[in-house]
């Protein structure tokens, strides 16, 4: 059974596993890369799990038994500002509801501290990450911006109201 669980010190090494993994499978979804993120030391992992705490920030893993399926987070942009950052799940994962748990478990952050949206951003050329949070009730902004790592692309700003 799948199921939800925040990141933490105690977990960190998932953390770790999965992230490396996301960013190799779909290198388009993230403003980071492997070869960054895979040179980060124990500190640097450790600090990345601290701000994502659940005070400035929160991370939730997808757990399959004791395997990590995908991960997700929100971070705290400013008051009452979050966006919904990480979302990745196995590619033998998806179609299976694990993405909307992991939506679902960073709504429930958001709402818990009074926040009246969130929002993400999600690159030009991926077509089923858009369709997928449209289904869970994201609309577009209008905002755009350029996808730091390749300027043929940008990124779409999508909201979801949660009051």
């Amino acid at each position: 059974m799948i199921h939800t669980d925040p990141i933490t010190t105690a977990n960190a090494h998932l953390f770790r596993q999965v992230r490396l993994r996301a960013l190799q499978n779909s290198p388009e979804a993230f403003s980071s890369t492997y070869a960054r993120e895979a040179a980060f030391d124990d500190a640097a992992w450790a600090r990345r799990v601290e701000r994502w705490s659940g005070e400035q920030g929160i991370g939730f893993l997808a757990i399959d038994g004791a395997q990590p399926r995908g991960l997700a987070g929100a971070l705290l942009e400013e008051p009452g500002h979050a966006q919904l950052v990480s979302m990745w799940t196995a590619p033998e994962y998806r179609q299976r509801g694990v993405g909307r748990l992991l939506v679902e478990a960073v709504t429930g952050w958001a709402v818990t501290r009074g926040l009246p949206q969130l929002t993400l951003m999600v690159t030009s050329c991926n077509d089923p990450a858009m369709r997928f949070y449209e289904r869970l009730g994201f609309t577009r902004t209008g905002r755009t911006k350029p996808y730091p790592n390749d300027p043929d692309i940008f990124e779409w700003e999508m909201a979801l109201r949660l009051d």
